[in-house]
């Protein structure tokens, strides 16, 4: 395998450079797939990259290693200029198994770069990814460019003598892969070092095993033949200040920590765990320091009630779930609506019905928290559109929720929250003003008596003297608060609640149009399809098509002017996760037939799928019907 110097001398290594790349890592769920392309992501932002990812997780926590559904990846894009996705196929599939090159390389772009552990091509692992012959023999990669590389054996005699047995030893073989991978896109190791320096602060040895193996995989490319070109992909031209990688969950977090401080109100979050969503309440539960206060609650129901709780005495109630859990939380949430308390309930959705998917991604739970909930209880809905969105979406939410008194629902999803971009930290001066006053005049006070712009109640804390009040889930007489059962009294209720969430409308920025103002196609996206629809728009416009885009993150109330740009475009077109939800919704409310495109398969939309159906639309004589 290795070479003298002189041999290395009359290797020719040449240097591509690129304006983006598409890596996916594929192995069992055990391999350190998602820990892999996570350093290979914040490398490449430290680097100066525009990136997104994508992680692709097993639904079993612990599936049979070698199999299909034991699968696990991690897709990243890197790129010298602004990128709005993780990438339609990957130029280069790192496979562990067989099982992962058989699940992954449908997805491989022709000619791609393939590296293969070949330590675990063998008959057994054949039957466990149920391959008939040796894919590495049969021909079948032809249209490849394959590195077959004995990963697992050159780990171990990287790590000859260290004292570690053989398990600990094959653990750290993803960091010989990434080590190459370093090589082969001329990434630095630094950020890896360091990382796993602290990671193993208590376990040094552990730390000095993963080093050494992540340089083994880095010059094992440089001295060896097997490689003849490196490649680069220069930093890109972004706005200048401070960035950091950060993920949908955790910005999310951040968000409602920002809100809490911006509005000066402590911060709740009662929640159960739950797939896609923990994450949320694991990074807020270290920021005590901040007054956050979190509560794992023992069930979904408990989590919400505990928050609406916490809105009662003054605070900044949040509970976030997903489908699943949502749909226990549905009658509490319709207490807020009757108790007119401020509440955020992040949703952050996943494959369903029933427990479905928990790991993949989807956005079918727009009717569920629109209409979810016995008789007439309206609540506003905002969506996420990126990781970095769900930062302002939560400080949104707050501000509607304070100011209308009202419960708020935030959708994001499995590709948001576990997805990843660069993020501008804002300064503190650029974040809203989102301060309130609790109500403290005792003298003429009513519980239910309204502002009348927003129709919000006042926010009284409870057990102030000359303030004290009753609230509940029983029907309210309007400005009283005392209970009633009158008709008259009910249908007035119904209507203000109504009123007040549609006043909303009216408070919340104009959509905007991207393109021409008018003409033949809108595409119109919502949540997480924002990036393949922006990066598909801009494609079909670069093609000469008269194609423009707009986004929604106000679902309920939709934004005042959304009827009247629908009505400046011949076709509109709807991609969504789902089976129509956001078109349904359309048509309901403002007659337009709009064309509705949908994909239920637990990933996102690809820039090409939706590129193609634009093509279909408007040239139907070259693309089909």
């Amino acid at each position: 395998m290795s070479t003298t110097v002189a041999e290395k001398e009359k290797r020719e290594i040449t240097l591509e450079k690129l304006d983006e790349v598409v890596i996916r890592f594929a192995g069992d769920s055990g391999d350190g797939m998602q820990l892999t392309g996570s350093q290979f992501t914040n490398t490449s932002a430290l680097f100066g990259n525009d990136l997104s990812t994508l992680p692709d997780y097993p639904a079993e926590i612990r599936a049979p290693a070698g199999t299909i559904p034991g699968v696990s990846a991690f897709q990243v894009r890197i790129a010298d200029y602004d990128i709005h996705t993780p990438g339609d196929a990957p130029d280069v599939l790192v496979a562990m198994n067989p099982a992962a090159l058989k699940k992954e390389l449908k997805d491989l772009k022709q000619n791609g770069v393939i590296i293969v552990n070949t330590d675990e091509f063998n008959q057994r692992n054949f039957i466990k990814a149920n391959i008939t012959g040796n894919p590495l023999e049969d021909h079948s990669l032809d249209a490849y460019r394959v590195f077959p590389v004995p990963l697992t054996t050159m780990t171990r005699r990287t790590l000859e003598g260290s004292g570690l047995d053989t398990k600990s030893m094959d653990r750290c073989k993803n960091m010989f892969a990434l080590g190459m991978c370093y090589w082969m896109f001329s990434r630095p190791l630094d950020n890896t070092v360091t990382f796993l320096t602290q990671q193993f602060a208590k376990k040094p040895h552990l730390a000095e095993a993963n080093i050494k193996v992540l340089k083994a995989g880095w010059n094992y490319c440089d001295i060896t033949e097997l490689f003849h070109e490196r490649y680069e992909v220069p930093a890109a031209d972004l706005e200048p200040g401070l960035y950091r990688n950060i993920t949908g969950n955790v910005a999310l977090a951040l968000g409602l920590i920002a809100a809490s401080r911006r509005s000066g109100l402590p911060l709740f979050l009662g929640a159960y765990p739950i797939t896609p969503a923990s994450d949320v309440l694991h990074e807020l539960s270290q920021y005590k320091n901040f007054g956050v206060t979190t509560f794992q609650a023992e069930d979904e129901i408990a989590a919400v009630c505990s928050a609406i709780g916490a809105s009662f005495g003054g605070a900044l109630g949040t509970t976030v779930s997903s489908g699943p859990g949502i749909a226990l939380k549905t009658e509490a949430m319709g207490l807020a609506v009757m108790v007119e308390l401020p509440l955020i309930v992040c949703d952050i959705q996943r494959g369903g019905p029933s427990t479905g998917l928990p790991t993949k991604t989807e956005q079918a739970d727009l009717f569920q928290v629109i209409f979810g909930r016995n008789s007439e209880a309206p609540m506003p809905v905002l969506a996420a559109s990126s990781p970095k969105d769900c930062f302002d979406i939560a400080l949104e939410a707050a501000r509607i929720a304070t100011k209308y008194m009202t419960p708020v629902v935030v959708l994001s999803d499995g590709y948001i929250a576990n997805g990843s971009e660069p993020w501008r930290l804002p300064t503190v001066e650029s974040l809203p003003d989102l301060r309130i006053e609790h109500h403290t005049k005792v003298e003429g006070f009513l519980p239910y008596q309204r502002h009348p712009e927003t129709l919000a109640r006042p926010w009284a804390i409870p057990g102030t003297p000359g303030l004290e009040h009753r609230i509940g889930g029983l029907e309210k007489e309007d400005v009283t608060g005392n209970v009633s059962y009158d008709p008259q009294n009910h249908d007035h209720m119904v209507r203000l609640r109504a009123e007040k969430v549609a006043r909303i409308a009216k408070d919340v920025p104009p959509v905007v149009v991207h393109g021409d103002e008018r003409g033949g196609l809108l595409v119109l996206g919502w949540g997480s399809t924002a990036g393949a629809v922006t990066g598909a728009v801009n494609a079909a416009r670069r093609k000469g098509l008269a194609v423009s885009r707009a986004h929604l993150r106000h679902l309920n109330p939709f934004p005042a002017n959304l009827g009247e740009v629908l009505s400046r475009f011949e076709k509109v077109l709807v991609p969504e996760m789902n089976l129509g939800q956001l078109a349904f919704l359309l048509r309901g409310h403002y007659l337009k037939d709009v064309i509705s495109y949908n994909k239920v398969q637990g990933l996102p939309f690809t820039r090409q799928q939706i590129l193609q159906k634009i093509l279909e639309i408007l040239e139907p004589n070259d693309h089909g019907h």
